[in-house]
């Protein structure tokens, strides 16, 4: 059952190498507090993992962090970062090391809260680029790893995925863009929407159908430059900004039989449903990186802001929200660190696991900027502040990676079963 495997899921972090950043350093902010890390952040990480929080954190903040309000004003998406991403090991983490960084769900969890404090849209799609170069990894041929994950990992060649469809959202398994077999080619015929990355990815991992029901689901490897691949308009979004966002459209689109994912058709649902796992549990962290930034800014703010000649961080309810705020955010890292070490075990509890830790975390983490919006005031209101920007980049992640509504009738029927 769900509770009873997740009492036994540990927390055990074993990081697979280690990276060399001076440990005296390390343990020096480990010993400053809350700062950069909370000690929620920091619980049971060894040397090893601490210094991968550390990096992951300092290329947050010299190369996301400066920029972020920018990017989203302006819709900019920053490529150029993201190959220095992924000179860090970030494109590829945990594509097996022959290729990628070869390290753990759990240990990714740690990277990706660190970039989404400094910005969870552009770290959003550098988990769903991840999420790709898993699927090749995991799904893929021999010849298919060795074709696409070079310069994927290296994020020099971008991915994006693509599931959802205008008519086709939480029931992905009335997907409609088709896939018939020509020879020893595909065509391809449908449309997909809401696709991250669109026109600015090289390559594109499409769930077709080539079949009836869940077993005619398949997947296809399409390049960028493919006759007939075209590309609406950026959507005008509540957040996000920083990541185009774009109908793709496939009209008699030839897709040659060697991009079958993994060679055998019908696989394509089985690897939809496995990578949203994994896509949920970094959507979570996504949204846990912002809540932690935000109630670090409310807890900076109410310590100077001061009213009736005090500042508000005196104030008994400003101190309840401040707890009520930390509790949340702790809740969120336990919930979503237990999922992702349920996938690296493989436990048959993984599937709801990561369905519970989605919708709590997303849920409580934007309570948890929208209340350090309320702390900042009128302040909180204005672009001159990022609270704001958290707000609207957390929102869209209780719809996507599947509807909360749809995790909880996952975590309810594991419940019933």
């Amino acid at each position: 059952r769900v509770w009873s495997t997740g009492r036994r899921c540990g927390l055990k972090l074993q990081f697979l190498y280690f990276i060399g950043i001076n440990m005296n350093t390390v343990r020096r902010s480990a010993v400053a507090g809350r700062r950069y890390f909370s000690a929620g952040m920091q619980m049971g990480l060894s040397d090893q993992e601490l210094s991968f929080q550390e990096m992951a954190s300092s290329f947050a903040a010299t190369e996301i962090e400066p920029h972020a309000a920018k990017w989203d004003e302006e819709k900019y998406f920053p490529i150029e970062v993201f190959k220095k991403a992924g000179e860090l090991g970030f494109g590829g983490i945990y594509v097996r090391d022959d290729y990628g960084t070869g390290a753990s769900r759990l240990e990714a969890s740690v990277v990706f809260e660190q970039l989404a404090r400094a910005c969870p849209s552009t770290t959003a799609f550098i988990t769903i680029h991840n999420m790709c170069c898993w699927m090749v990894d995991t799904f893929g041929t021999e010849e298919q790893r060795a074709r696409f994950l070079p310069t994927s990992v290296t994020m020099d060649n971008l991915m994006s995925y693509c599931l959802t469809e205008p008519g086709s959202g939480s029931d992905a398994a009335s997907l409609k863009t088709k896939a018939v077999k020509e020879g020893n080619m595909y065509r391809v015929n449908g449309s997909k929407a809401f696709i991250s990355g669109a026109g600015a990815s090289e390559n594109y991992v499409v769930m077709v159908r080539t079949g009836e029901g869940t077993k005619g689901i398949s997947c296809l490897v399409i390049p960028k430059g493919s006759e007939g691949l075209s590309f609406g308009k950026n959507e005008n979004k509540l957040g996000w900004n920083c990541q185009p966002t774009r109908i793709v459209t496939f009209d008699n689109v030839m897709v040659p039989e060697e991009n079958l994912l993994g060679g055998v058709e019908g696989q394509g649902f089985k690897m939809a449903m496995a990578g949203l796992d994994g896509g949920r549990i970094n959507i979570s962290t996504c949204s846990l990186g912002a809540a932690q930034k935000a109630l670090d800014l409310a807890i900076d703010y109410t310590k100077e802001r001061q009213q009736f000649g005090k500042p508000i961080a005196t104030f008994q309810n400003t101190q309840f929200k401040l707890a009520e705020m930390a509790a949340k955010v702790q809740s969120s890292r336990l919930m979503i660190r237990q999922a992702a070490t349920a996938l690296d075990q493989n436990d048959p509890s993984k599937t709801p696991l990561a369905a519970m830790a989605k919708f709590h975390a997303t849920e409580r983490c934007w309570e948890v900027v929208d209340e350090a919006l309320q702390l900042h005031g009128g302040y909180g209101y204005l672009k001159d502040y990022p609270v704001e920007r958290y707000l609207r980049d957390l929102r869209v992640h209780r719809i996507l990676e599947g509807t909360n509504e749809v995790m909880k009738m996952i975590v309810s029927r594991s419940l019933l079963a």
